[in-house]
């Protein structure tokens, strides 16, 4: 079983027991959070693919640390210009543990409205445009 998951704006396919990095989340290190925005959902074979999201599916996955990665430098120059600029970056990451995958689980009721029919179509009269009446003499 695996689902297709956006996780901090990227997707990632996830599986139970998996462990991935993902960009920086607020949540503290041991605490256990949620993913509701399963897209894709593959169930021994079964697939659902959501409109854009599966109703009821979630995620569920626990905050194992957080880290940064590697440094990248960016090094900017113009020849002949005696310019060069040298900067770097660490991107930060959270590793998350993919504790379960649910698939059907508590969906939301939406609440029909019953609408009474007041009026029917013979009874609403379209507007009619103002019309210029001609100037009449006195």
């Amino acid at each position: 079983m695996y689902a297709i998951v956006e996780i901090a704006g990227q997707q990632f396919k996830v599986s139970k027991d998996q462990k991935v990095y993902v960009h920086r989340l607020a949540s503290e290190e041991g605490t256990k959070v949620s993913f509701d925005k399963v897209l894709l959902l593959d169930e021994n074979g079964t697939v659902t693919l959501g409109a854009p999201a599966v109703e009821g599916a979630s995620v569920e996955a626990k905050v194992l640390q957080h880290l940064k990665g590697d440094k990248v430098i960016v090094f900017k120059k113009k020849r002949r210009k005696g310019y060069k600029k040298k900067n770097g970056h660490r991107q930060s990451f959270t590793q998350i543990l993919i504790e379960g995958i649910v698939a059907g689980g508590a969906k939301k009721k939406a609440a029909k409205k019953e609408v009474e029919v007041t009026e029917t179509a013979e009874e609403v009269k379209p507007k009619a445009k103002a019309t210029k009446k001609p100037k009449t003499e006195e």
